[in-house]
């Protein structure tokens, strides 16, 4: 049924009672394998920031830092890296080139920014060549950090929806391939290969939390929704296991893009008409189809924050030595929203938190990622390549 909005009427925020009980399959365990192969992978940090648990009324507050990821300040190159990998495998099995010099393909895709900067890096690691379309809204200097990862790069002069579907058009060429990072009835298998490269960030959490003491894992995950896939992931990660505990999971969008927020009200995916927001790379106004049935099925709430509260977040976090991108300080917007101010009692009785739980705030990109004027980021730390740029 339609999911009933907080009666706090302030705050864009609606909960689902019963989604914890909810499964799904595992993700593929050969996926992390594959990227510990990668020559410059390593878990990303899980920060410790006691000063925001006081803030937030819980027991410890820990901040998964993906600003610098196999060389790039955010986490999309799991997606695009394992995505690219079973894309050029199929192709060699299916007898079209062998994805390694027997003619290289055209990887397309359209982006917000991380997304294309990751799928640019991974296609010439391959060798092979990428087209990327960017909408209106990301920084120029994250599409110069595109072209610098020797992209042809087309700008559209429209919405990110508006981008994929020139994308697709493009990818229609024999020697082309549609790497993208969002589903719709008919291209589904893609995208789904990228959901699964992002479950490596979550089994480190595991990992990483253990190695701190919390060996029941997470009591909260905040994560930013643009069209739901790593959202998708983490509940693909903590809803199949068949026993034991499992946290509240909360989605955090801007106001100016709450489409999965929207869905979940209506109780049906929705398109919503989007506008300019600082979290570029969550302004997106169509939910993926893979996504959703995880999104209405898992998800214990969603809630929609401004830009003022994404900067003030990524300053707060810059102070407690974490680089933050509007993008990723949003899950601490959100968790902000959802566990302080009018009407926090029903939305932390809704999430099951008390003073000793376990909050897990994933930051999905550095301040370097897509660069405003909020965050003072200039060009060169943006442009360069390698691990240097983080």
């Amino acid at each position: 049924m339609p999911e009933t909005p907080s009666s706090s009427r302030t705050l864009p925020w609606c909960a689902r009672p019963g989604a914890r009980a909810w499964r799904c399959p595992p993700p593929p365990a050969e996926v992390r394998a594959f990227h510990a192969s990668l020559p410059d992978h390593a878990p990303t940090p899980l920060t410790e920031v006691p000063a925001l648990a006081g803030e937030l009324g819980v027991g410890r507050v820990f901040v998964k830092d993906e600003s610098c990821r196999l060389g790039l300040p955010a986490f999309k190159a799991l997606g695009a890296s394992w995505a690219i990998h079973r894309a050029l495998a199929e192709r060699a099995a299916n007898g079209v080139g062998d994805g390694a010099g027997d003619g290289p393909v055209t990887l397309v895709t359209a982006t917000d920014g991380n997304h294309g900067r990751a799928v640019a890096r991974m296609a010439h690691r391959f060798g092979q060549r990428v087209h990327v379309f960017v909408p209106q809204g990301p920084h120029p200097q994250a599409v110069a950090a595109i072209v610098a990862e020797g992209a042809q790069v087309t700008e559209v002069p429209g919405s990110y929806d508006e981008a994929v579907r020139r994308a697709a058009e493009a990818a229609a060429a024999p020697d082309a391939i549609l790497l993208q990072d969002t589903a719709w009835p008919g291209y589904e298998r893609i995208p789904g290969w990228i959901v699964e490269g992002y479950s490596t960030l979550c089994a480190e959490i595991d990992e990483q939390l253990t190695a701190a003491g919390c060996v029941d894992g997470p009591d909260l995950v905040a994560v930013p929704v643009g069209v739901g896939s790593l959202a998708q992931a983490v509940i693909t990660h903590y809803r199949s296991r068949p026993s034991g505990h499992a946290p509240a999971l909360l989605a955090v969008e801007p106001e100016a893009a709450p489409c999965v927020l929207t869905s979940l009200m209506r109780g049906e995916p929705v398109s919503v008409s989007t506008s300019e927001t600082t979290m570029a790379g969550l302004n997106c106004g169509t939910p993926s189809s893979i996504a959703w049935p995880h999104l209405r099925g898992g998800l214990d709430a969603a809630v929609a924050v401004t830009d003022t509260d994404s900067a003030r977040a990524a300053g707060d976090l810059a102070t407690a030595g974490v680089s933050a991108g509007p993008c990723g300080a949003a899950a601490l917007a959100g968790a902000r929203a959802a566990l302080t101010g009018a009407g926090a009692g029903e939305r932390r009785t809704a999430l099951g938190l008390g003073p000793g739980s376990v909050v897990v705030l994933l930051s999905t990109e550095g301040a370097a990622a897509n660069p405003h004027a909020a965050t003072g980021t200039g060009a060169v730390g943006s442009l360069r390549k390698g691990p240097a740029a983080c």
